[in-house]
This record gives C-alpha cells, sequence and structure tokens, in this order.
C-alpha cells in the first residue's frame, strides 16, 4: 500500500464535514418523499413513521458505543467501515419492495450513520486544538450542515419527481465510494490511549430504552393510548433508561461520563441541543407534510418551498459566528430558542389562514433561529469535556440530537394522527355519519399524504364532500403539532439561558483518567 502524504488539517476538516454532509443530506432528503412512499408502497402514516424513525432508532442508540469504537479502534478506520455499512444500506432501500423490508435497510444504514457521525466529529475536534482554530471549523462544519439541508428539500423533490423516490438511495453509492477515497486521503488515524472498553449492557440498556419509547409511541396511534401495550412500552423504555443510569454509575470508565452531569452549563447545553433538534431540526421533516397534504404541493413544489427554512439556516450560523463575542453563548442560544419558538407559533397561525407566503414567512424565522443554533449547540457540550475525550462528547451530543429528533417526531406524529381522526371524526358526523367507522383508516392515509388511497376507502359518490373535510382535518392537526413546539422551544430558551449561565466545568482528573 503506497504511503499517504501528510495532509493539511483543512482537508481533513473538509472530508470530515463532506462525510457529515452525506448524513445531513441524506437524513432530510427522505422528508419529501415520503408520500411518493406512501403511495408506492401502499403505507399508512404509522409505516411511514417507521421509515424515519427505524433510521434514527439505530442511529441515536449507537451514537454512544460508536464514539466509545471511534476512540478505541480509530477514527479513520471507523469511518471506513461506517461508509461500507451506509453504502450497501443504501442500496438495499432502493431496492425495497416493501415498507417492512424498506424499514430494515432504513435500521441498517442507521448502524452505518452513527459510526460515520461520531468518527467524524471526532476528528475534527482533535484536529484543531486552538480555541480560535477550532471555533472556526466548527463554524465551516455548522455551514456545511446548512448547506445539506438546504440542498435537502429541492434535490429530494427533483429526484423524486423526475426519477423516481428510489434513486434518492442509489446516488449514496457514487458519493460513498468518492468520499471512501477522501477518508482513506486526507483523515490521519487518530485514537484515544485511554479508549474505554466497549460497554455492550449499558449499550443494549440505551437502545431498548430508546426502542420501548418510540414504539409506544408510534404504535399508540395505531392500538390506542389507553391499551395496555401502550403503558407496558412507555414505562418499561423509562424503566430502561433508569437502568442504563445504573450501568454506567458502576463502570469504571463509562461511555457517559456522569459526573459531567454534575455541572448546570453542561446540562444547559445538552438540553439546548434537545430543545434545538425536537423544535427545529425536526421540522424539516415535518414540514413537507404539510406543503404537500394541506396545500397540495407536488414533491418538487414542496422541496422548494422549504427553501426560506433552509436559506435562512444557511445564513445565520454566520451572523451567529460574527455575533459571538459580543453575546454569551448563553444568550446565543436563548436567542436562537426564541426565534424557534416564535417561528413556530408563527407557522401554527399561518397554515389556519391559508395560503404559502404567510407560512413560507413564518418558516423563514424558524430556519433562522435554527441557524444561530446549529453550531453552537455541538461546540457548547464539546467545550465542557477534555480534548482526549472528544469521541465521547461527540457521541453524546449527536445521541442528544438524533434521540431528540426520533422522540418528537413520535409525539408530534401522535398528535398530528390524533388529532386529525378526532376532527375528521367531527366532521364526518355532521356531513356524512355513516362514514364514521372509516375515520380512522382514513385518517392515517391522509396524515401519511395518500389522499387517493384515503378517498378509495368511502363511497365514490361521496368523495368530493369528504376530501375537503379531511385536508381541514389534516390542518387542524397539524397546527396542533406547531403550538406544542412552538411552546416548546420558549420555554427550551428560558430553562438553557438560566443553565448555560453558569461557568465551564473545570477538568477533572476522573474525566480523563480512571
Amino acid at each position: 500500500m503506497p504511503v499517504k502524504p501528510k495532509v493539511s488539517p483543512r482537508l481533513t476538516l473538509l472530508t470530515a464535514s463532506a462525510v457529515c454532509s452525506l448524513i445531513v443530506l441524506d437524513t432530510n432528503i427522505v422528508a419529501v418523499t415520503l408520500p411518493s412512499i406512501a403511495r408506492d408502497l401502499g403505507a399508512n402514516f404509522a409505516d411511514i413513521e417507521w421509515v424515519v424513525s427505524a433510521y434514527m432508532l439505530a442511529f441515536a442508540a449507537l451514537l454512544l458505543p460508536a464514539g466509545s469504537l471511534a476512540d478505541r479502534f480509530g477514527r479513520q478506520k471507523t469511518l471506513m467501515w461506517g461508509l461500507g455499512i451506509f453504502i450497501l444500506a443504501s442500496l438495499g432501500c432502493g431496492a425495497a419492495p416493501n415498507a417492512l423490508f424498506l424499514d430494515i435497510a432504513r435500521a441498517i444504514k442507521g448502524v452505518g450513520a452513527a459510526l460515520l457521525l461520531t468518527s467524524a466529529l471526532a476528528s475534527i475536534g482533535h484536529t484543531f486544538h486552538d480555541e480560535a482554530e477550532r471555533a472556526k471549523a466548527w463554524a465551516f462544519w455548522g455551514g456545511c450542515m446548512g448547506v445539506a439541508m438546504t440542498a435537502a428539500p429541492t434535490l429530494g423533490g427533483l429526484i423524486t419527481e423526475y426519477v423516481g423516490w428510489r434513486w434518492i438511495f442509489y446516488l449514496n453509492l457514487p458519493v460513498g465510494l468518492f468520499l471512501m477515497y477522501m477518508v482513506w486521503r486526507a483523515v490521519p488515524e487518530s485514537r484515544d490511549a485511554q479508549a474505554a472498553r466497549l460497554d455492550p449492557w449499558g449499550s443494549l440498556a440505551f437502545s431498548a430504552s430508546l426502542l420501548c419509547l418510540i414504539w409506544g409511541l408510534i404504535e399508540a396511534n395505531r392500538i390506542g393510548w389507553n391499551n395496555p401495550l401502550t403503558y407496558a412500552r412507555l414505562i418499561g423504555g423509562a424503566l430502561l433508561l433508569g437502568l442504563f443510569v445504573v450501568i454506567e454509575r458502576l463502570q469504571q470508565r463509562p461511555m457517559i461520563d456522569l459526573q459531567l452531569f454534575r455541572h448546570p452549563r453542561f446540562i444547559g447545553a445538552l438540553l439546548g441541543m434537545f430543545a434545538y433538534a425536537a423544535c427545529a431540526q425536526v421540522m424539516m421533516t415535518m414540514l413537507p407534510f404539510y406543503l404537500q397534504n394541506g396545500l397540495s404541493f407536488t414533491a418538487v413544489s414542496a422541496g422548494l418551498g422549504m427553501l426560506p427554512f433552509a436559506v435562512t439556516m444557511l445564513i445565520f450560523p454566520r451572523i451567529g459566528a460574527r455575533l459571538t463575542g459580543r453575546i454569551s453563548p448563553a444568550n446565543m442560544m436563548a436567542i436562537g430558542l426564541t426565534l424557534v419558538g416564535i417561528g413556530n407559533l408563527l407557522s401554527a397561525w399561518a397554515v389556519n389562514s391559508g395560503g404559502y407566503l404567510p407560512f413560507a414567512l413564518a418558516i423563514a424565522v424558524t430556519g433562522a433561529g435554527a441557524g444561530l443554533l446549529n453550531g453552537d449547540t455541538q461546540k457548547n457540550i464539546m467545550a465542557c469535556v477534555p480534548r482526549e475525550r472528544t469521541g465521547m462528547a461527540s457521541g453524546m451530543s449527536t445521541t442528544m440530537r438524533f434521540s431528540a429528533v426520533m422522540l418528537a417526531i413520535g409525539v408530534y406524529g401522535a398528535l398530528l394522527a390524533g388529532h386529525t381522526e378526532q376532527q375528521l371524526h367531527m366532521g364526518l358526523s355532521t356531513q356524512a355519519p355513516a362514514l364514521l367507522e372509516q375515520s380512522k383508516d382514513v385518517a392515517s392515509r391522509v396524515v401519511a399524504g395518500d389522499m387517493s388511497a384515503a378517498m378509495s376507502l368511502v363511497p365514490e359518490a361521496t368523495r368530493a364532500l369528504i376530501e375537503p373535510v379531511a385536508r381541514h382535518a389534516f390542518v387542524a392537526g397539524f397546527s396542533l403539532l406547531l403550538w406544542v413546539a412552538g411552546l416548546a422551544a420558549l420555554l427550551g430558551a428560558l430553562v438553557v439561558g438560566t443553565l448555560m449561565r453558569n461557568p465551564i466545568p473545570a477538568p477533572q482528573p476522573s474525566l480523563v483518567l480512571e
């Protein structure tokens, strides 16, 4: 094998950021395609939620052990393995004959994505030591994420409309192979000499906890919130999360150093990541549903319709970087979350008023807040841990991010499906009482974006009457979702801004060596 020339830190940063951008692009590009997937595979809303959640579940559940793997066995090696798994799973997604096969392939893809993201972030953290240089590196990384998020909806709509949704996954093959070459050439091998041993019991408890929680949230829409299975899954998830904490406390060098949770600033940084992901980042998945189901946009139009959100999210990290010296991290996080909250509340008003223009202005405000938060959330978490544990820190931050997205999809999906069904039931009780028994199935198809399948469940003579009722029910459900997201972001701004005013925790020997 030829000897690789010494590479510049900038090329390492560019390559690692490109890997992260591939994950962000792949995560967000799927949102615009979901109604098309639902129609092609005959899927209901619960099936469509699993297309997103199966990926997020594997992703979030494995981020912590993936961080330990990157620290222990080497970041470059982990990147190569992650890209290989990601490429093969993408081919499986493209060839999926049904929703179940697609969900399984998406879960495997999440495994590859977890290996990629933690090792890429750890490589950046390990490469840049100087505080000013590290700040510039994270600003560049945040800009790359913004570009990927900006491109994802439009690119997804174009591919879906003109080539077909399966090519969204097939195109990962050439891109992934190119990135494998760049990783080999541009990312030097690095590891933590004091890396923790693998923690299979902790990983299993955490993964099982997330599975039970998201399983309970999604399936509750199908079997009912009063079903004993729903209670069992949600309570089981909470108990398993407690078991995970107990297991980590017993470890000599755990995946998560629980001593960090003694520091309010670190808790605030993590909560800031959670609130950002649950109230802003998740909207990249949820908002295209309204554009296609509420405003009857095509996939391409829905992708273009997301541009106000994406463009402000791309611009505002630069504004935030210029304000860094003037505004404290606590105030920056509070301002970003406040903008997200206001944007979501304005969006809730806009969907009820109808029309695209007020909705576009509202989501631009949400995108502005998200842009301020995107790079800052990662930077604030990484600032609270020593350099040699960057793998652990990146694992914790990205776990918090994608666990929040996944749980938010479950919660918002439950609100959307439940309120849509309730509103449809009320509408049918006055317009077509004979069809009340079909309200649950019709609502499930409407929320998934398959209006034609929903209308096929009712007599042809009543379809012209029922379709506007169903669409109005969906809009009411989506408005409730946005109200909840907006109020949650404002609450997050208050809590996070208060906690982060505490000083950064001083390095402790127990955080470095055991």
